[in-house]
């Protein structure tokens, strides 16, 4: 009897272990909005802009979960002067577009000064850092392709999960988002 109840046990669970590769695994997977969507001039996808990095605001345009995490497109505003430290993304790439004001952007050795209308790229692996310059309000679109955590890890560090890390608990934060720091932030001369 108890080998019975052995087999039928089995027998289910074997047929459970292969449901997704009958059924395409697609209930295991995220998918991809089916249809579009408009996001308003300074509004966020969500509703839910991320203020972040002491005044700087990011404002999510297209989210990971729309496109299965292939890309992850935010604009961020940034009132003040600088910008984050020398990293590299271990899988992502980068865009910059300047939307408005000037920002310095380093990618590898080469520093970029870049105005409105202005973009500039960064491969994956490559060390990379950018600081806004000048007075005033300053934009970028910033794309990484695949998101990868990107995402996640913004909204975290606007919810302050970053806020009492010490600097080794912050750099793996970082690494377990994808990225490492290689390096201090860009300096530059004010004007």
């Amino acid at each position: 009897m108890e080998r019975s109840k052995f087999l039928k046990t089995s027998a289910g669970i074997g047929a459970f272990l292969t449901l997704p590769f009958t059924m395409g695994a697609s209930f295991l997977t995220k998918t991809r909005v089916n249809k579009g969507y408009f996001v308003p001039s300074g509004k966020d996808r969500f509703d839910k802009n991320l203020p972040i990095f002491d005044g700087d605001t990011f404002y999510t345009k297209v989210s990971g979960e729309d496109t299965n995490y292939d890309l992850f497109v935010f604009e961020s505003t940034r009132l003040k002067e600088g910008g984050p430290a020398l990293h590299y993304h271990y899988e992502q790439d980068e865009w910059w577009y300047v939307l408005e004001g000037e920002f310095l952007i380093k990618v590898g050795e080469i520093t970029y000064s870049a105005k409105r209308g202005d973009s500039v790229f960064g491969p994956r692996m490559v060390p990379h850092c950018f600081a806004k310059v000048g007075e005033g309000e300053a934009r970028l679109l910033m794309i990484f392709q695949p998101a990868g955590k990107m995402e996640e890890f913004f909204r975290k560090t606007s919810e302050g999960y970053t806020t009492n890390l010490t600097a080794a608990e912050s750099d793996q934060f970082r690494k377990d988002h994808g990225f490492e720091r290689v390096g201090p932030p860009l300096t530059y001369l004010k004007q």
